[in-house]
């Protein structure tokens, strides 16, 4: 397996254009995933998580500024042109979104749409590229692939319709799979069967994963490595194993105790008090000095805090690390 990262992404950053003004997106993110390998970007909604992904393959709004570079399999997808970045990402990178009624087209069998980046990516003739198909509906779990390929999505329940839309992102054994909340829509034990679902194809054809999620229990059984996003920025990152064993900022302290805990039924549930800063008005300083229990000194309010090393490839942002001994594993 190859050292180099199947995506490195370094100082990207993302202003939007907007009638109010410009909006700050993402302010200067850098990570990377190996094959084989998961990287779960976490964070609230707002936080940058989608647009950084989005803007490093090429599919940001129009009226998005993108500076940084991008590396796709040691292409800088910066310095191609458009119809170059298109097939590149068409050809080496899959996409799985929340909710799969937006990803497929109602008036196509899933088959069809299934066989498209085949055709497209792959020279695939259409008998072949539906053998193909066929074939993805059943390695992603659909019962009778070879009699459903010709049904529509409404004939599917949502997990199934999330199945064919995961067939669709490995339509061309891509070496990267983007999976943007694919479980928010979905009911508990289906979300749980989405994951392993991945997971297991994951092992099988060694992609790279960039999972980007709120749901930090799905973090834990399934990244290898975690970056926490507010408001646009990186403030801890690291294996999964040291950030939840010893998380280090405020922020990720404050995410892993909201989560909901099955033993302290009937409780309260934790929460962290008021919200983001809004992307066209963003403080000087540390975005979460407002929200932060810590509130350090002028530092914290007025100067933005650098990403240091907490313990091998742990990082935080902060002035003020939480207490930790924990080492990477």
């Amino acid at each position: 397996m190859s050292d180099s990262p199947v995506l490195d992404v370094e100082g990207l950053a993302v202003t939007i254009g907007t009638r109010r003004g410009p909006a700050r997106a993402v302010a200067g993110v850098d990570w990377s995933v190996q094959a084989g390998q998961t990287l779960a970007l976490v964070g609230e909604s707002g936080s940058g998580k989608s647009m950084s992904v989005l803007a490093a393959t090429g599919l940001a709004p129009r009226t998005a500024r993108v500076t940084g570079r991008v590396r796709l399999l040691g292409t800088d997808l910066t310095e191609v042109s458009p119809e170059r970045r298109r097939r590149l990402r068409g050809r080496h990178v899959g996409f799985v979104f929340q909710d799969p009624m937006t990803s497929l087209n109602p008036v196509l069998t899933v088959g069809r749409q299934v066989s498209e980046a085949g055709e497209e990516h792959l020279g695939l003739t259409r008998r072949a590229a539906r053998a193909r198909a066929v074939e993805l509906l059943d390695l992603v779990g659909i019962p009778s692939a070879a009699q459903r390929v010709d049904a529509y999505p409404h004939q599917f329940s949502g997990g199934m319709r999330q199945r064919v839309v995961i067939a669709m992102a490995l339509a061309c054994e891509p070496d990267l799979l983007i999976a943007d909340e694919p479980t928010t829509a979905l009911d508990v034990t289906t979300q749980a069967q989405i994951v392993e679902l991945v997971a297991d194809l994951q092992h099988r054809l060694g992609t790279a994963v960039v999972w980007i999620t709120h749901d930090l229990g799905v973090v834990a059984g399934i990244a290898d490595t975690v970056a926490v996003m507010y408001a646009g920025r990186i403030v801890e990152q690291g294996p999964v194993d040291a950030v939840f064993a010893h998380p280090a900022h405020p922020y990720t302290v404050a995410l892993l105790a909201a989560r909901p805990d099955p033993a302290a039924r009937g409780a309260d549930l934790v929460t962290i008090p008021g919200a983001p800063p809004s992307p066209w008005e963003l403080p000087t300083g540390c975005a979460f000095f407002p929200r932060c229990p810590v509130r350090g000194d002028a530092r914290c309010e007025h100067e933005l805090p650098p990403l240091v090393p907490v313990s091998g490839r742990h990082q935080v942002r902060t002035f003020y690390p939480q207490a930790t001994d924990g080492e990477d594993r």
